[in-house]
């Protein structure tokens, strides 16, 4: 052993495993079961062109005789479609492998985008005050009188209404990515104001300031690292009612178009033939969006009490 060695500080993995978050998180078997699902479901979407058995978006591969072919362990089931296929000949599994992927894929980017808006738009208030907290936080306060997804369903016609459905068609990822990422920002932004409201008066920002950096490296390399933990905790949760707004967008016809096969796109296909008897349709599309919503939901709960100094 070189001299000294017992000295030495842990590692990341080492500290890591032995702090609170870890133990909390190994104390939960409901959290971890929330978050083998939620990883296997990622992983699935990631890697869905390999582990798909079809390719639903192809549609020269499509065969309508194939249409609404019942799971495999029912009469009339084909071995090739293991949970059946929809209206369009299209295999449920396949579908579902890739509605996920466009599903996580979606939502993710429009979180990232919320956070980037209202982290930015947070800091600037808190840090500078006077006119520019009052202009940013009226515009948050406006928003908060209208619910998420009627925000969306108006930032996507606005786009539709001035932009043209013919520019528009081949665009709706980035459309419905916007409309989400603009609807979920206010969040962030009261947050992270009300956090650096406190974080400014400290002594280390006020020595900053007195060294002479600039106020955006005191916002951004300062005083930002010390405001994340609930940024973190709002964006987990976010992110589960990003896929349902998601999901509530293409089912209302708004979103994504039948080509490409969101969870809610599947739902509203198959809610046409639910009563026809034909549940699979919308059955196995409508598990996979619950169960995805409940465990990044259940991974949020268990972030928000675990960075909680308070229940420590």
């Amino acid at each position: 052993m070189t001299p000294f060695a017992a000295d030495r500080e842990p590692g990341l993995v080492v500290r890591a495993l032995d702090s609170d978050i870890w133990h909390s998180f190994t104390r939960s078997p409901a959290v971890m079961i929330a978050a083998g699902l939620t990883l296997l479901l990622v992983i699935a979407a990631m890697f869905a062109p390999w582990v798909a058995p079809h390719d639903p978006t192809d549609l020269a591969k499509l065969d309508l005789l194939d249409a609404r072919t019942p799971p495999l362990w029912l009469e009339g089931g084909d071995p090739r479609f293991v949970l059946g296929t929809d209206n369009q000949g299209r295999d449920m599994l396949s579908a579902i492998l890739y509605g996920l992927q466009i599903s996580i894929g979606v939502s993710v980017l429009a979180v990232l985008l919320a956070m980037t808006i209202g982290v930015t738009a947070g800091l600037l208030a808190g840090y500078f005050g006077g006119w520019v907290e009052t202009a940013i936080m009226r515009i948050a306060d406006v928003q908060l009188t209208f619910p998420a997804i009627l925000t969306a369903l108006l930032i996507n016609g606005s786009a539709r209404a001035l932009l043209g459905n013919k520019a528009v068609d081949g665009a709706e990822f980035w459309v419905l990515v916007v409309s989400i990422g603009l609807s979920f920002w206010v969040q962030y932004a009261r947050t992270v104001r009300g956090s650096t409201l406190v974080e400014k008066n400290k002594d280390y920002v006020q020595a900053a300031r007195l060294i002479g950096i600039s106020p955006l490296a005191i916002m951004f390399r300062h005083v930002l690292p010390n405001v994340l933990s609930p940024v973190l905790v709002i964006a987990t949760i976010n992110l589960a009612l990003a896929i349902i707004t998601e999901a509530t967008l293409s089912f209302l016809g708004v979103g994504l178009p039948p080509t490409m096969p969101s969870l809610g796109t599947l739902i509203r296909i198959g809610n046409n033939y639910l009563f026809a008897g034909e549940w699979w349709i919308v059955a196995f599309p409508g598990l996979a969006l619950a169960s995805l919503v409940l465990a990044v939901n259940l991974l949020g709960d268990w972030l928000r009490d675990a960075l909680n100094p308070k229940l420590q």
